[in-house]
């Protein structure tokens, strides 16, 4: 009887080992856009509205935690972060900004709104410091500001500092005398001196250390690009308004060839539109439109998606990936990412559809 029990045992534990490799995935590969996107726990990566920090040759991706059945875009738990060294597999480094659960007036209480998160390391102050559009709870979007919070680690956890709307008291570098009257419409002369709104958002730091600032304000119909302190933690004082009534947002700014791209999207809530595109000299401006970068089928709804990154490729120099999401509000947590190579043809950016793809379409690249 115990050999007939040793052997039942012996067969029960090959059929499970068996059965347990057969069934854990190997590393990923390779990008497949609109898919779910496991990650090395074989969950679903969790970091919506994100952006992608580079640290010690490492990716940090952070973005907004949905949470499971629940609707539209509240925060209950906070800001996620994933950490990689090949971009297709990440690992689950746990919420890096918890929301306040036991007080209901904090700015980043659970059920106030954190969107857009983007992360950006001070050399100079040895902080990590992240940014993210707040909205009160309670009050929809019309509280429509920016929070700040600070870590020492890269993972966390960050320490909320404050949140702000931007730039009171100050006019933009480019206001003219009609752009400062007040009136029923001018959304800048209105918020002058409370700050601007500040809503969906991104930062970027130049090639110099210097950081900016971008964000839609005046209701969603102006861009603003403001510079930050030497630290990081505040607006430094000096901005310009582009694209003024484009009714823009979901803005990402990158560098290529000594030029400032721009791609954003139109203003159609959680339906997907035509992207936007521009090229200038200068982060200040003049901007020149470029037109939707997307081409193919389904390029008039950035194939069902809306931008919120664009990644420079660690030691691949003018490499970019577009990073975008596929809202899905009624059950947020299942909102998918599409990511897509960027292509240049006479110093535009272009986009096209890629059912899968692997880093090795850079390879072609000086």
């Amino acid at each position: 009887m115990r050999r007939i029990l040793s052997g039942i045992l012996v067969f029960v534990c090959f059929i499970t080992l068996h059965t347990s490799a057969a069934e854990t995935p190997g590393p990923l590969k390779s990008f497949k856009p609109g898919e779910l996107w496991p990650d090395t726990d074989g969950v679903h990566i969790n970091a919506h509205g994100g952006g992608i920090l580079v640290h010690e040759n490492t990716y940090y991706w952070f973005g907004e935690h949905k949470t499971e059945g629940r609707r539209g875009n509240n925060a209950w738990v906070g800001v996620r972060c994933y950490s990689s060294k090949d971009l297709y597999n990440w690992k689950n480094e746990g919420v890096a900004l918890s929301v306040v659960k036991d007080d209901p007036s904090h700015d980043i209480t659970a059920g106030s709104i954190i969107e857009r998160p983007k992360v950006i390391y001070n050399a100079k102050t040895g902080k990590f410091v992240m940014w993210f559009h707040l909205e009160l709870r309670g009050k929809g979007y019309t509280a429509a500001r920016a929070g700040v919070a600070v870590a020492d680690k890269v993972t966390g956890p960050y320490q909320y500092l404050y949140s702000l709307r931007p730039n009171a008291g100050v006019w933009p570098e480019n206001a003219t005398e009609e752009d400062k009257q007040r009136g029923k419409e001018n959304f800048l002369a209105r918020d002058f001196k409370g700050g601007q709104m500040s809503r969906d958002m991104t930062l970027f730091v130049d090639d110099d250390g210097k950081a900016y600032h971008i964000y839609s304000a005046e209701e969603n119909y102006t861009l603003n690009i403001s510079l930050l302190t030497d630290d990081y933690l505040k607006p430094a004082g000096k901005y310009v308004r582009v694209f003024p009534r484009g009714h823009m947002e979901a803005p990402t700014i990158f560098k290529h060839n000594g030029l400032y791209y721009f791609i954003g999207s139109e203003c159609t809530g959680w339906n997907p539109n035509p992207a936007h595109s521009a090229v200038a000299k200068s982060i200040w401006g003049p901007w020149k439109e470029l037109g939707n970068p997307c081409q193919g089928k389904k390029a008039e709804t950035t194939f069902d998606s809306q931008s919120t990154y664009v990644l420079p490729l660690m030691n691949k120099p003018d490499c970019f990936i577009f990073m975008a999401d596929r809202w899905r509000p009624q059950n947020a947590i299942d909102g998918r990412y599409v990511w897509l190579p960027i292509e240049f043809e006479d110093n535009r950016p272009i986009l096209r559809w890629r059912d899968e793809w692997d880093l090795s379409v850079f390879d072609s690249k000086p």
